[in-house]
């Protein structure tokens, strides 16, 4: 009687130690901000991504589904953004903006204005990619205060193993996976 008590408390044990390894691999992590990748091609990283999942922000509260962005280089240097969702009323949003490389070494670190005024970009806010498939079949974006992420794919339904794989990567980074919603894709493409 006693041996099969003592095996589910051992389990019990088992899964709470993994619980906390894993909280502490979180700790970790979030002792600094996170880590953005070592290198990014921006010319391999234009193009169109679809949001995968995001920590919800006021920016993006008028959003239901089919979010995506698009990302082209500039002869300067910048990247225009082109962002896109499908609106609660059914009417598509678009927001342009532009983003700039804040690291020249590894162009993973950069920041992103939507606000223009008299010409002048105001309101920069840093565009983290700590996260990037090999095949830039993926990207996972984040803030060095870890207020915001986004996980993006070129495919808008990509296989749930591998959204798992990544929201584990973003706990590496010291975030917590459960403040992520997934974005519904209907597969609307945009323009």
């Amino acid at each position: 009687m006693h041996r099969p008590d003592g095996l589910r408390t051992a389990g019990r044990g088992a899964r709470l130690g993994l619980a906390t390894f894993l909280l502490l691999l979180g700790s970790a992590a979030a002792d600094g901000p996170p880590r953005p990748v070592e290198r990014v091609d921006l010319q391999r990283y234009m193009g169109r991504w679809y949001e995968i999942a995001a920590i919800p922000n006021f920016f993006q509260r008028h959003c239901v589904r089919d979010t995506m962005a698009e990302y082209a280089l500039r002869d300067d240097g910048l990247v225009d953004v082109t962002n896109r969702c499908v609106q609660s009323s059914g009417e598509i949003d678009q927001a342009q903006g532009v983003a700039r490389v804040v690291d020249p070494d590894s162009k993973a670190r950069l920041e992103v204005s939507f606000v223009s005024v008299l010409g002048l970009r105001l309101f920069w806010g840093d565009y983290w990619i700590i996260g990037l498939g090999k095949d830039y079949d993926y990207a996972l974006i984040g803030t060095p205060s870890r207020r915001w992420g986004w996980i993006l794919a070129r495919d808008p339904h990509p296989p749930e193993a591998s959204v798992q794989s990544w929201l584990a990567e973003l706990l590496r980074q010291g975030y917590d996976p459960k403040s992520f919603v997934r974005t519904p894709q209907g597969g609307v493409r945009g323009p």
